[in-house]
């Protein structure tokens, strides 16, 4: 697990980055300042080649400003950008091989979906019968085939995404940025499209840089995270890595839901919660104060759950189809429940009800007490 820090660190291997990998992005300490707020704080980044790569945060985190700066459409104040081994800082949009596609698509309205998706070739200098056959094999890659003599207005909201994808892999590009691409679609089509994107960057194998604030649709296509927060990022890893073992209380708290439980380190393998219960867990080096987190899913009601157990009472109860959602007032704080909805003929705890929660070692964190935990 590797953590971006806010000091320089020595040029080397980028946290996540498998080695000798052909990397397609390098941002090297970018800094980017608007007047006195700093937007993008000393973030050093390697993409490699073919990956689907999310930069993931809330708003006003840096994701959209970072992957402007890869576009060409703001410069970053301090720092280098490196396409493969060339430096582009300082270059303008049409000069570096990338393209983007925008949450507004930006199509054309008078245009045919084939002259959309052919502006840029046509811009290139692709001439006859190649335009029209590249455009027909894209518009086959993204499943709109048949559909090249429409006009936009004509079009779905998902149909013009693929249009705006179409057009913006048609010409080949090295890197693809994806700047919310999906948010003004519904969510039954968001999540229609997550998959598709996912297929359609598998089958073309360029590199794809999303951003979002989303963490379910990062974690569904990427195959790495970037967890932005305040200009800086906090974590980078694939996605299981970030859910499962978050290096910060921020981290645990953005992706999903998490139960952080304030207490202290007490020995390797231990923390000491504010009511006295000893949770065994992998504390990492960890010293003093601390909380130890647990996801949801991972506790049990009953002791059959696991070694770590804490005594409390069902506060609320919430049916939501898949799972019953518990809200377990306990002597070390609040703690959410998921519980799987796997008999239809069990019975549910009632609010009032005094049970055990119990969960292992293994699906336990550490992570430094963050601000908002402060008491």
């Amino acid at each position: 697990m590797a953590v971006e820090s806010r000091e320089r660190p020595d040029r080397g291997q980028t946290p996540g980055q498998t080695p000798n990998e052909t990397v397609d992005v390098r941002l090297d300490h970018v800094t980017k300042s608007f007047d006195d707020v700093v937007a993008v704080d000393d973030v050093s980044l390697e993409i490699p080649h073919g990956s689907f790569f999310a930069l993931l945060g809330p708003s006003g985190c840096g994701k959209t400003t970072t992957l402007r700066m890869i576009g060409g459409f703001e410069e970053p104040t301090d720092g280098a950008i490196y396409l493969g081994e060339e430096p582009v800082t300082g270059r303008p949009p049409y000069k570096r091989d990338v393209n983007t596609v925008f949450q507004s698509y930006a199509l054309f309205p008078h245009l045919s979906i084939l002259e959309n998706i052919a502006f840029g070739l046509r811009r290139r200098g692709v001439r006859g019968k190649e335009v029209r056959g590249r455009v027909l094999d894209i518009l086959r890659l993204v499943g709109l085939e048949g559909l090249e003599r429409r006009k936009p207005r004509q079009l779905s909201g998902g149909q013009q995404q693929r249009v705006a994808l179409a057009r913006a892999l048609v010409n080949k590009p090295r890197v693809l940025l994806l700047d919310e691409p999906l948010g003004a679609l519904d969510l039954k089509l968001r999540k229609q499209m997550q998959l598709e994107l996912k297929a359609i960057q598998h089958d073309v194998g360029i590199t794809f840089i999303h951003v979002t604030h989303d963490q379910e649709e990062a974690m569904t296509m990427a195959d790495r995270i970037a967890v932005m927060n305040q200009g800086h990022v906090e974590q980078l890893g694939p996605p299981d890595e970030l859910y499962e073992r978050p290096a910060s209380a921020f981290v645990a708290g953005f992706l999903g839901v998490s139960n952080l439980l304030s207490g202290v380190v007490e020995d390797p393998d231990g923390v000491r919660l504010a009511d006295g219960t000893l949770v065994q867990a992998q504390v990492d080096g960890k010293r003093g104060p601390v909380a130890a987190g647990v996801r949801p899913e991972k506790i049990t009601l009953g002791e059959s759950g696991g070694q770590n157990r804490l005594p409390g009472t069902i506060a609320e109860t919430a049916y939501i189809g898949v799972a019953t959602q518990f809200v377990v007032d306990t002597p070390a704080g609040t703690v959410h429940v998921f519980a799987q909805n796997i008999d239809s003929g069990k019975r549910i705890p009632v609010p009032g009800s005094n049970v055990t929660l119990s969960w292992s070692p293994e699906s336990t964190f550490v992570v430094e007490r963050g601000e908002e935990m402060s008491e």
